[in-house]
């Protein structure tokens, strides 16, 4: 008794051996990088909090529901990591099948702002499965995409890649929600591009999008959406309407200056000039608070993450895992450019969140699901290091 067997230490040994290759194959930047990105995401909402006057230790307050989601997002990471990414490809199409049935379910029973059907409510907590759909659509074209390696020269691969695109991209246009269809085309053309999509043909769809674009002005986009897109070109010709958040963003950022007027210090927000200051213009307010210095430093973090998944997506030896890589790449980094361009008026209001920073459940547990993702394929290639 306490003397183990030959076999018994063999499997001990084994077991060991097998718990130090995965954690020296877990990518620690990610992790750290991912945690301090949450962490600017938290003191925003502290600031939030605290400018809506209830304190931000209020009984159901921006900043205790932000901590709340954080810790959700930590066990999804955590179980994202541990499975094994491999299920995901045969599991591709009953994923499909749940993506368009979070997104039918929300055009049936979701609320929203303006008669608009964004968000489901479930216990009290608000979920928007389109942000979820986000990465499910990833998953689908990473293991439709993988499989026709070697033949995305065809024009028939890229059109099955816009077919499985289109129903999603649909219901969610119908809800309505401009800035996350803008996400799931730059999804698709992201992942065309890296999975070695003929450039010819990616001119050629471009060039057909520039063309149905009168016909999408025109008969898709609602009027408060056209107004949206074309009040960063002029936003003082209409301060008390469509100009008026990018008027507000705008003087936010610059009066931040290099240090910023520290944190709760921001007088857009803690005088309620600047409206949704806790999702769509977010960055606008860090800008204030924190200054050129705090916003250098999170885009920095960006860049950084960015630089891992796809270190991760190179690394692996398996389509999928350098498609998925693609993929959450390329989600990031759209929405990184159109919200901060978005609220220093060099690109048009679409309401596209800024990841990690944007206060939103839904939006932190999909990064945190893809991330995990990510982390999986890194340790079933076995060949990560800080």
């Amino acid at each position: 008794m306490g003397v183990l067997s030959a076999r018994e230490a063999r499997i001990a040994d084994w077991t060991a051996r097998s718990v130090g290759t995965v954690w020296r194959a877990f990518d620690l930047q990610i992790a750290t990088y991912a945690v301090l990105l949450t962490f600017f995401g938290l003191a925003m909402a502290y600031s939030n909090a605290v400018a809506s006057g209830d304190g931000a230790l209020a009984a159901g307050s921006i900043f205790l529901r932000g901590l709340l989601w954080t810790g959700l997002a930590l066990v999804v990471f955590t179980v994202a990591a541990a499975f094994d990414y491999h299920w995901l490809k045969t599991l591709s199409w009953p994923l499909y099948a749940l993506q368009l049935g979070l997104l039918t379910t929300t055009l049936l029973i979701g609320t929203g702002v303006g008669g608009s059907s964004r968000w489901v409510t479930i216990l009290g907590l608000q979920f928007q499965f389109s942000e979820i759909a986000k990465i499910l659509m990833i998953v689908i074209l990473a293991n439709y995409l993988g499989t026709r390696k070697g033949r995305m020269d065809t024009i028939w691969s890229i059109l099955g890649a816009c077919a499985l695109a289109l129903p999603p991209w649909i219901l969610v246009m119908a809800q309505p929600d401009l800035g996350t269809s803008l996400v799931f085309a730059a999804i698709v053309v992201g992942m065309l591009f890296m999975g070695g999509a003929s450039l010819r043909w990616l001119g050629a769809m471009a060039l057909t999008v520039l063309a149905a674009l009168p016909f999408v002005w025109t008969y898709v986009l609602r009027d408060y959406q056209r107004e949206r897109l074309t009040s960063f070109l002029d936003p003082l010709g209409d301060l008390q309407g469509a100009g008026y958040q990018l008027f507000q963003s705008q003087i936010a950022v610059g009066s931040g200056g290099f240090f910023g007027k520290g944190l709760t210090n921001g007088t857009q927000n803690q005088l309620d000039f600047l409206p949704v200051q806790a999702t769509d213009f977010v960055f606008a307010i860090l800008a204030e608070e924190l200054g050129f210095i705090g916003a250098l430093v999170v885009i920095t973090l960006f860049i950084a993450l960015l630089w891992r998944i796809l270190v991760a997506g190179w690394r692996s030896r398996d389509p999928f895992g350098t498609l998925f890589a693609a993929g959450l790449g390329s989600m990031i980094l759209f929405q990184l450019f159109v919200n901060v361009g978005m609220v220093t008026g060099i690109m048009p209001i679409t309401g596209i969140p800024l990841p990690f920073i944007t206060h939103g459940g839904a939006s932190l547990i999909s990064i945190a699901a893809g991330l995990g993702i990510i982390e999986s394929i890194n340790i079933r290639q076995g060949r990560a290091e800080w």
